[in-house]
């Protein structure tokens, strides 16, 4: 998929960012060029990047005029820059729409007037029946990047999404968060029956780029992952530590969603992953033979999932990160 080809990364210095670079060029890709606002984190990543098809563009996707240019001559846009941390984008709307709903509607029209080929961009479980501003930017978002294949008109440019929960070697996860406190001998947790999604970086890097050979244009996609508690995770990071109960903050779930009700009706299951289906006319599902419906009243919340890590299976994972 990514053979002989140049591909971009908006926020390309976060977690997700650095492991899809990585992973790229492991491949033939062609170039791979890093967009995003941080020189000091692109001059700290290029001492470790070295390779020579590697390039840095520093740029906001605020910047459609940057954006233009950061787009000439690629094939493929990886968009993972966003304002994701719940509290500040609370504090700070109108930060949080110029970045995750603006910029969206800048990646789409410069990829258009680009020719790009594929875009691809990351969502989040807190999109799906949003509480707080962060999911409700991405839920737009979201939306901008389906509806985005009809407004291209003839060209070439396809858009897709891909969705999943918390990842677990992200910057900003709970885990080097309990990893801090726990010196302290007191883990603090908003709620005791709070439950999340839960995936690996690898995971997540490697189904954005099974999706970009799959995607055709308009898809979300969802994989199938496991649901942990997060009292199980306190447990597995600091098993000797107390547990205070402190309240949910704002713009908090006690569980989060992936496919809603509503969404199940028109969402496929692939036996790892699911496709959400989009609500227009010129989505052709004549090639979507494969996958099955599912059933009336389905939901895919954490709460209700099927699949649950262990305790120790947290610990395995945690170290591993």
């Amino acid at each position: 998929m990514l053979k002989d080809k140049t591909i971009l990364v908006t926020g390309g210095t976060g977690s997700f960012g650095k492991k899809f670079v990585s992973r790229a060029l492991e491949t033939d890709v062609k170039k791979v060029i890093v967009f995003s606002r941080d020189e000091l984190k692109q001059y700290e990543m290029a001492q470790e990047y070295t390779d020579p098809r590697m390039r840095f563009f520093i740029g906001d996707v605020r910047d459609k005029e940057r954006l233009l240019r950061a787009f000439e001559g690629v094939d493929i846009v990886v968009h993972a820059a966003a304002l994701k941390h719940v509290g500040v984008c609370e504090y700070n709307p109108f930060e949080a729409i110029k970045t995750n709903i603006l910029g969206a509607q800048n990646i789409i029209d410069a990829a258009i007037d680009r020719g790009v080929e594929k875009v691809i961009a990351l969502s989040t479980d807190k999109a799906a029946n949003p509480i707080n501003l962060y999911g409700a930017t991405k839920l737009a978002s979201d939306k901008l990047f389906v509806a985005a294949n009809s407004y291209c008109g003839s060209k070439k440019t396809r858009f897709a999404v891909v969705r999943y929960g918390n990842v677990v070697g992200s910057r900003g996860s709970v885990v080097p968060f309990f990893k801090r406190v726990k010196e302290t001998g007191v883990i603090p947790i908003t709620d005791e029956r709070m439950t999340r999604f839960w995936i690996t970086l690898d995971q997540g890097v490697q189904f954005v780029i099974d999706n970009l050979g799959r995607m055709r244009g308009g898809e979300i996609f969802v994989p199938k992952i496991p649901s942990m508690k997060v009292t199980d995770l306190a447990t597995a990071l600091a098993p000797d530590c107390k547990v205070e109960i402190i309240g949910i903050r704002p713009g908090e779930k006690l569980h989060e969603t992936m496919i809603t009700e509503d969404d199940a009706r028109r969402t496929l299951d692939y036996g790892t992953y699911y496709v959400i289906q989009p609500e227009f006319s010129w989505w052709d599902t004549k090639d979507l033979k494969d996958g099955s419906l599912l059933p009336n009243g389905f939901s895919y919340v954490s709460n209700t999932n099927s699949e649950w890590l262990t305790v120790d299976e947290l610990r395995g994972l945690v170290n591993e990160y």
